[in-house]
Order: structure tokens, then sequence, then C-alpha cells
């Protein structure tokens, strides 16, 4: 049997619940085909307490999306092992407090659209029911926004709209490949952080003085402010805008 995507709303509840206890606990992290967003990375970077660049090199492959032409940036698995994910343990997830927001949604699938005239997003949810997954046969039930909630996803999901904004106006307004330049400020303005704040700071990055003040003062305190601004330079330097 496939799996199953069942169109659900924010406000519709669904029974779901994953414990050591389940028989299928810790099935979703092997054969993975795991993808990291800019703010998976970022958390995951800061948990295991290495630089943004020795965790890409570590924990990482990278590839050109044949839709896109983008970077993505995928978790390198062990062969050896069923492709498990390298963070989870007989006991469950070893960084489960910062988990990539895939994980943290599962079983839930969030999908934003974004009007063209207006700029507003719109979100529509699934549920996803997989044959191995024990799971949904708990009696835990809560809406998609408790869900949401509880999981703590709402900073990945702002984060995460920030980037899909910017891949959508590049399939708008540049389909096919970036140039070499474009895509080396793609790669370091998305996933390796660190470098974009040593090349910020020390004046090797232009325009960015041109951004709000306060985001900039944030930015030397946060690695979340400094990765919205790392978005917002990248928004403007592939299409002018900063809006």
């Amino acid at each position: 049997m496939e799996h199953q995507l069942i169109p659900i709303s924010i406000e519709d509840s669904f029974t779901f619940s994953c414990t050591p206890g389940i028989s299928c606990f810790n099935e979703c992290c092997r054969d993975l085909n795991q993808f990291l967003t800019p703010y998976d990375i970022l958390r995951l970077r800061k948990r295991l307490d290495i630089s943004s660049t020795e965790f890409l090199s570590r924990y990482t492959t990278q590839h050109t999306g044949p839709e896109t032409g983008l970077p993505i940036v995928r978790l390198r698995e062990d062969p050896t092992s069923g492709n498990k994910c390298p963070f989870v343990t007989e006991k469950g997830c070893s960084v489960y407090e910062d988990r990539p927001s895939s994980c943290r949604a599962y079983p839930i699938i969030r999908v934003v659209s974004r009007n063209r005239e207006s700029g507003i997003l719109s979100e529509h949810f699934a549920l996803i029911k997989e044959p191995h997954c024990r799971g949904h046969e708990q009696r835990y039930q809560q809406t998609v926004r408790e869900w949401i909630h509880n999981q703590g996803l709402a900073i990945y999901n702002e984060m995460n709209d920030m980037l899909m904004e910017i891949i959508s106006l590049k399939n708008q307004r540049f389909p096919g490949p970036l140039d070499f330049i474009s895509l080396r400020h793609f790669q370091m303005a998305c996933y390796d952080l660190d470098s974009f704040r040593e090349q910020v700071f020390h004046q090797q990055i232009k325009n960015v003085s041109e951004f709000d003040p306060q985001l900039i003062q944030n930015a030397l305190k946060s690695d979340t402010d400094l990765l919205k601004l790392s978005l917002k330079w990248l928004k403007f330097k592939l299409f002018g805008t900063k809006d």
C-alpha cells in the first residue's frame, strides 16, 4: 500500500503520536531523502556547536535542483546502515529539540502559495499516512493549528517562507540556471551563514548598510536575525528589491 495524502484544514483535528513505545519508532529515520532548509542548518549546526561550513562538509551533500536550477542541500546518509539519519539513536533523535522542519511537521505537510498580484500567502495542509507508521493508531488528538504550535513550527515556517519567496521570484524572472556568481551568493546567504557573517562585518559585501539598521544590529547578536538579513540581501542582490 502506498502512502496517502489527505487534505486537511488548519482547524481540523487528527489523531497522531510518536513515542518510543510504538513498534515503528525510528523507522521514519531510515531510507532518508532529507532536504535541509537554511533555518534547519542554522539550528543543527548550533546544536552541534560547529560552524556552518563544517556542518555542510561533514553532514550534507549538495546538488543543483533540476527544476529551480538552485543549490539544494541534503542530509548525508550512511548506506551501510540503511541510509539512516546520522542523528538517530536507539533512544530516538539525538537533536530532537533542533530537528529539521520536515521531521518536526510530520505527519502534516504544509504547502504555501503566493498571489502574484497581492503578494498574500495562502497555506494548504495535508495529512500523510504511510504504511509503516503506527502513530495514526494512537489516541492523542489535536488540530493542525495546535500541532504547529506544539511542535514549535512557527519560526521554521516564517524562515522557510522567506526562502520560498526567493525561489518563486527566481522561477518567474530567471527560469533556468543562475550564473556562477549568483549561485555562490545563493549558497552562502542560505546555507553558509558563518561565511556571510564574516564577509558582512568585514565589509566585503556591499549594499547591506541599506537595510533596516535595527536588523543589522540584531544580526550581530542573533543568528536568526542574521539569516533574515542574509535572505533579504540575497533577494536584493538577485532581484533588486528590498520589499
